[in-house]
C-alpha cells in the first residue's frame, strides 16, 4: 500500500465512520450525533460506536 494518499481520498473512505464495538459492522454518521447516544447500529442495536481507524495495525 502507499504510504501516501491523497487527502480526498482519506475524506471519502474516514470521515464519518465509525465501527460498532460489538459486531464491527461500518455505519456512516454524523459526530454530533454519535456522540449524543442518538445512533444505534443496525446490526446490534447498541450505542457503542468508535472512529474507523486509518492505519492497520
Amino acid at each position: 500500500m502507499p504510504k501516501h494518499k491523497f487527502p480526498e481520498v482519506d475524506q471519502r473512505v474516514f470521515q464519518r465512520v465509525f465501527v460498532c464495538r460489538n459486531c464491527y459492522s461500518k455505519i456512516r454518521a454524523d459526530m454530533g450525533k454519535v456522540r449524543a447516544g442518538k445512533v444505534k447500529c443496525r446490526v446490534c442495536r447498541t450505542k457503542s460506536l468508535r472512529p474507523l481507524h486509518k492505519e492497520t495495525k
